[in-house]
């Protein structure tokens, strides 16, 4: 007790040396802070502050019911209420929870797997053209029935092959393209709120992840020249480079693509 007694005072005393400092301190009374005036800041301007320093936050990598993995598991939720949601506003969740952020964010990739996008939708619409296949169909009624866990089985089943079930049928992998690209241009408000147009191309060569999230600079009147190009076009990040540099070349526009989720990749 006598050595904490002794120290008490010299601690008290180094450190308001250092919050007062130099010659202020000489002119104060140290024992008592209700005495002590801070000394005016001192520093220099910033040099050349034109660069961008503003934090903005979203998120790169969000599914909706568009995302075969999530429709078919009870992921009712369309992009128009993910940028919603985003935004700050009141969405009631596929559980039947109202939720709502208590910061929204600055910007938004809707990132749906492009793998037989907006299969689950069109399963929940009945769709006619998926209907008109054999494929379509029986998938369809697997999960009217109720058994979930099959039809993601059995979709799982052509993700390994590479073999799209729904080959030639371009017109529905559009609709839903479409729909997705619409929400994104009558949610993005420049300067407030930034809906990105995006996708995720889901390569899983041998069962290894190496997804990524592709992002488009542009508008829906760009992103509408192309359909997505997925894991069943090819499973080689090369490929999906090229079409992005062609997709590029034929609109002037620009398209990044970001790795994603290689928790099994070998390389990333």
């Amino acid at each position: 007790m006598i050595v904490e007694t002794a120290i008490r005072p010299l601690l008290t005393s180094m450190t308001l040396t250092l919050l007062v400092g130099g010659s202020d301190l000489l002119a104060q009374d140290v024992t008592d802070p209700a005495n002590l005036t801070p000394a005016p800041a001192e520093y220099s301007p910033y040099l050349n502050h034109n660069y961008p320093n503003r934090v903005l936050w979203g998120d790169t990598h969000l599914h909706t019911s568009f995302s075969t993995d999530a429709g078919l598991f009870g992921n009712r939720l369309l992009p128009d209420d993910a940028y919603r949601f985003a935004k700050g506003e009141i969405v009631t969740a596929s559980t039947g929870v109202r939720a709502r952020l208590q910061r929204p964010l600055d910007w938004l990739v809707v990132a749906d797997h492009a793998e037989n996008l907006g299969l689950a939708v069109m399963i929940s619409e009945s769709n006619p053209s998926l209907l008109a296949t054999d494929w379509g169909r029986t998938i369809h009624d697997i999960v009217k029935g109720g058994d979930y866990g099959a039809a993601y089985v059995m979709w799982g089943q052509g993700i390994l092959s590479g073999q799209d079930p729904l080959a030639g049928n371009d017109a529905v992998t559009r609709s839903m393209w479409d729909r997705i690209t619409a929400a994104a241009e009558q949610h993005n408000a420049p300067g407030t709120f930034t809906a990105f147009i995006g996708y995720e191309w889901s390569s899983a060569p041998g069962g290894n992840n190496l997804h990524r999230i592709v992002v488009f600079r542009d508008g829906k009147d760009l992103a509408d020249r192309v359909l997505p190009f997925s894991a069943f076009d090819s499973d080689d990040p090369e490929d999906l480079w090229q079409w992005m540099s062609s997709y590029e070349e034929r609109t002037g526009g620009s398209v990044l693509a970001l790795a994603h989720n290689g928790n099994l990749s070998p390389t990333g």
